[in-house]
């Protein structure tokens, strides 16, 4: 009598469920990552800075990581897809910083 009309109750939330506990995970992916990529890139503007690396340099490791953390905060609020492209685009910017040293 299971048709595709007459679905469990228990069904319907097992997979409500599982689609919960995948935002979830997707968001704290985000906002983990984003987090992780705008500490690594002050850290790295900090050591360029310290060295003797052209100005553009630390900057664009720091434009880089502000837009990662951007990216971590829109992942925190459920925002994963907009964050996956910042999150692109940070680490694009910190690694076209890294080819003018």
């Amino acid at each position: 009598m299971n048709g595709p009309l007459n679905s469990e109750p228990s069904d319907i939330q097992e997979e409500y469920d599982s689609q919960v506990l995948d935002a979830r995970r997707a968001r704290w992916t985000a906002s983990g990552t984003g987090a992780l990529l705008a500490l690594a890139g002050l850290a790295a503007a900090a050591l360029r800075a310290a060295g003797t690396a052209p100005a553009l340099v630390p900057t664009a490791y720091a434009l880089g990581a502000a837009v990662c953390a951007l990216a971590a905060v829109l992942g925190s609020r459920g925002r994963t897809r907009r964050a996956l492209w910042l999150l692109i685009v940070g680490v694009m910017v910190m690694a076209l910083g890294d080819q003018f040293d």
